[in-house]
């Protein structure tokens, strides 16, 4: 029996592998079925499986007041009227709004480029961020604007890095994604690798035993409480409770502040909760939220927790008491379905964020303003 190498034998393996070789090229040239995108980064499935779940994510989702335009937060809610709701058909609402070629920003780069480009995009953000301030907790914040073909949460992510710039005396502590037409060459998009890659960055950055990680995500919610993850034509995963609690528990963050915006968000508490996390959400598990739509430019929760609260009381509890308040007349006002946004204080948080708010350098009050071509904080 010839051994393993003998060349005879060597060669019939070569022949038929170069066979099978030539076949498989000839199937890729004649174009035989969906073809994955091969980059740096890893094999991208076809466009047409990452749209189908952002399709039944926004099928699930349900939007009613996406035609509200909440008029921009003042710093307290006595002077802030409330946002009217209204509600919609989803269905036309999710054909409408998807994003395609036809609307893909002229002056953007393809959507090839930037897909490509979103490693170094990443590492150009996690390098801006500043070192912690030693003997003392620091806060450190992720921004997640997931839904590209709505202005309203870009708006949100970018308004957050000034709270926590600014109101929180912490600039540079700030890590925005989001999907938005306008900053696809300036910022990193929302999607489940860049999130975990600013996990990932913050762990080498914070003290993760003494430092707190606040992370706000801001997007449509399902009814199946996956969050809409969507910059089209470019293939994004959606985000559910187990994939966000995976990304999450990757590193030892002692303390977290985990938000997330969007409608059935109560869906993901059971998920997040835990000592030393607080977690917030702007639904019920089985309620819809308001304030979103291409018109509007914050949402509900937004508006009421990180606008009027936080510019109210840097205390993120009793910041949320006072957003559940304000929701809540507002919805009673426009005769909606209340959307009862929920809370979980897990066993220490609470002291660790009075802690911080002793030694925080609080700053004044920020106005809201929908966000423009701006540089981040």
């Amino acid at each position: 029996m010839p051994s393993s190498l003998d060349p005879r034998r060597r060669t019939a393996i070569y022949t038929l592998a170069g066979f099978i070789a030539g076949a498989l090229l000839s199937a890729g040239v004649l174009g035989f079925g969906p073809r994955p995108v091969v980059t740096g980064i890893g094999v991208v499935e076809p466009a047409t499986a990452a749209s189908s779940a952002a399709a039944a994510t926004r099928a699930a989702a349900g939007k009613p007041g996406k035609d509200a335009k909440p008029t921009a937060p003042a710093p307290t809610a006595s002077t802030t009227p409330a946002p009217a709701a209204t509600t919609a058909d989803a269905d036309a609402d999710d054909g409408g709004m998807q994003l395609d070629m036809d609307s893909w920003p002229q002056d953007a780069p393809t959507p090839e480029q930037v897909f490509v480009a979103q490693p170094e995009a990443l590492r150009v953000a996690l390098a801006r961020l500043a070192k912690r301030t030693p003997g003392k907790p620091n806060v450190y914040a992720i921004a997640f604007g997931a839904d590209g073909s709505e202005d309203v949460f870009r708006n949100e992510a970018e308004y957050l890095d000034q709270v926590v710039a600014t109101r929180f005396g912490s600039p540079n502590h700030t890590v925005v994604l989001e999907n938005n037409p306008a900053t696809l060459a300036t910022r990193p998009l929302a999607s489940w690798t860049n999130l975990e890659g600013a996990v990932d960055g913050l762990a080498k950055v914070m003290n993760p035993k003494e430092d707190i990680l606040l992370v706000y995500l801001a997007t449509h919610g399902g009814s199946d409480h996956s969050l809409l993850v969507d910059m089209d034509p470019i293939p994004l995963d959606q985000l559910d409770p187990d994939g966000l609690s995976q990304i999450l528990s990757k590193h030892d963050f002692r303390w977290k502040v985990v938000v997330v915006n969007a409608c059935y968000s109560g869906g993901f508490l059971p998920k997040l909760k835990g000592d030393g996390t607080l977690v917030m959400s702007s639904a019920r598990t089985d309620r819809t939220s308001f304030g979103c739509g291409t018109d509007s430019d914050i949402t509900y929760f937004g508006h009421a927790w990180l606008a009027d609260g936080l510019n109210a009381t840097p205390d993120f509890i009793a910041a949320f008491d006072k957003a559940k308040v304000e929701i809540s007349a507002w919805e009673k006002k426009d005769a909606v379905t209340p959307s009862e946004p929920q809370i979980d204080i897990g066993a220490g948080i609470a002291d660790k964020l009075k802690a911080w708010e002793k030694v925080a350098k609080i700053g004044p009050a920020v106005p809201f303003k929908p966000a423009g071509n701006t540089t981040p904080h």
